[in-house]
């Protein structure tokens, strides 16, 4: 199994990029972990919110391919705990699903033709974060779900 995480645009805050790359470099040990950025022409942020999404779908819809599974980081979705996010992981991997995708959108979130492709849906936090931040918080998570799995000392219970 491997692990992508696709993202709308580079951050422009270094905090979020340093926190991100430490737990980028030690995901790398359990499994392929890639990351893709979608480049949103900055021509369009003068655009209706839902032009915008629309926009961003049409990009990321480009970069899916057909047996992807496809999960979001979407305020309306499953919550978990770490435990059971790393056993959700594990269901995954043992169902045979070799590609997992894991999709960011820009501010305003995602438009209805990306959650109509969308196996699943998952939200870190009752709590809304920016489409930066969720970043180093998501990637943070899955370093923590594996060290789960292999039953290292990082999470503490």
């Amino acid at each position: 199994m491997k692990i992508t995480l696709l993202q709308i645009d580079k951050t422009d805050v270094p905090w979020v990029s340093e926190g991100f790359e430490v737990y980028e470099k030690r995901l790398k040990h359990y499994i392929p972990f890639t990351v893709q950025t979608i480049v949103f022409p900055k021509a369009n942020r003068n655009k209706s919110f839902e032009q915008q999404k629309k926009e961003e779908a049409v990009l990321l819809l480009k970069e899916l391919e057909k047996f992807d599974y496809i999960i979001l980081l979407d305020e309306k979705g499953k919550t978990y705990s770490s435990k059971k996010f790393s056993e959700q992981l594990n269901k995954l991997s043992i169902s045979g699903k070799k590609h997992i995708v894991f999709v960011i959108g820009g501010p305003y979130g995602f438009d209805e033709s990306i959650y109509t492709k969308a196996n699943d849906k998952l939200s870190l936090s009752e709590m809304t974060f920016s489409h930066q931040m969720i970043r180093v918080f998501f990637a943070e998570q899955l370093y923590r779900a594996f060290s789960i799995l292999k039953g290292e000392k990082y999470h503490h219970e």
